[in-house]
């Protein structure tokens, strides 16, 4: 888990944003890509799960590949 030291400015007395060191920006920047990557892989994967599955050596004739040619 990261650590973050966050800096919260109020409005009224309640918290209305808060402010973050820049490294501690990027990081959760990167974090957030990384989990949407995450997301879109696993709906890849869902959407793909009941597609037929194709072995190397059925790709490797449908292209006319040598069945000798290393992957």
């Amino acid at each position: 888990m990261i650590q973050l030291n966050p800096e919260f400015l109020k409005k009224n007395g309640e918290p209305e944003f808060v402010v973050l060191p820049y490294e501690e920006f990027l990081l959760v920047q990167e974090l957030l890509a990384d989990l949407e990557d995450l997301q879109d892989l696993r709906q890849a994967k869902a959407d793909e799960k009941d597609e037929p599955a194709v072995s190397l050596a059925a790709v490797k004739d449908m292209l006319n590949l040598p069945s000798s040619l290393q992957s």
